[in-house]
C-alpha cells in the first residue's frame, strides 16, 4: 500500500497495534514540517534535532500508554508537543529566540510560515488562541499597540496617530509588549495549549 494513501489515524493505529514501521511511516510523513515549524524559531539545527527527537520521544510514549485520543488530529497534536517543547527550552534557558533582521522575537512572525491545509489552519488557530490568552495580561497601552499592530495591520504611524503619541512611544509599547509576552509565558508557568 501506497505510504500516502494510508491515514495518519490508521498509522497510529497500527503502532498501537505493534507495528513499530508504522511509526516510522509517520514521523517520515511529517518530519519537514513539523522540524522546520521547531528551526524556523530556535534557529539552531542541533538544538531543532534535540527538540524534534523530544516531540516524537514524546508521541510514541503518549501512543504506548494508550493517553492518545484526538482520532484525525494526529499532525495538529504533534505540532503542539513540538510547540509547547520550544516554549519549554525558551523557559529553561530564560531568553526567547531573536530575528536576525530584528531587536525583538515576535511570536507573529512565525505563524506564516504554514501551508495552507486544514492541519495548517488548525496549528496556527491553536497558536492564534494560546496568544490571544498571554495578550490579556498585557498592560492596556500595551495590549492596545499589540492588537493594532498585529490583529489590524497598521502602521506604527498609524497607531501613533490613533493612539495620540509619538511613534517612539508605540515602537516602544510594542517592544514592551515583547518582552511583557515572555514574561508572562515564564512567570505565570503558562502551558500554550487549551
Amino acid at each position: 500500500m501506497n505510504d500516502r494513501a494510508v491515514s495518519d489515524q490508521e498509522l497510529v493505529r497500527q503502532f498501537i497495534a505493534g507495528n513499530h514501521n508504522a511509526i516510522e511511516k509517520l514521523i517520515k510523513k511529517h518530519e519537514r514540517k513539523v522540524f522546520s515549524y521547531i528551526l524556523i524559531i530556535i534557529k539552531n539545527k542541533h538544538l531543532a534535532e534535540d527538540i524534534f527527537q523530544d516531540t516524537f520521544i514524546k508521541v510514541i510514549n503518549t501512543l504506548r500508554s494508550g493517553a492518545y485520543n484526538e482520532e484525525g488530529k494526529f499532525l495538529p497534536w504533534v505540532m503542539r508537543i513540538a510547540h509547547n517543547l520550544v516554549i519549554d527550552y525558551f523557559r529553561k534557558s530564560k531568553r526567547m529566540p531573536v530575528h536576525e533582521n530584528s531587536e525583538e522575537y515576535d511570536i507573529f512572525e512565525t505563524l506564516n510560515m504554514f501551508e495552507n491545509t486544514v492541519e495548517d489552519k488548525m496549528v496556527v488557530n491553536q497558536i492564534h488562541s494560546d496568544v490571544k490568552k498571554l495578550i490579556d495580561y498585557l498592560p492596556e497601552e500595551q495590549k492596545k499597540v499589540l492588537i493594532m499592530r498585529h490583529y489590524q495591520n497598521m502602521s506604527f504611524k498609524d497607531i501613533a496617530d490613533k493612539t495620540d503619541v509619538s511613534i517612539n512611544t508605540a515602537l516602544g509599547r510594542m517592544r514592551y509588549a515583547l518582552i511583557n509576552l515572555r514574561k508572562v509565558i515564564e512567570d505565570k508557568d503558562i502551558t500554550l495549549t487549551t
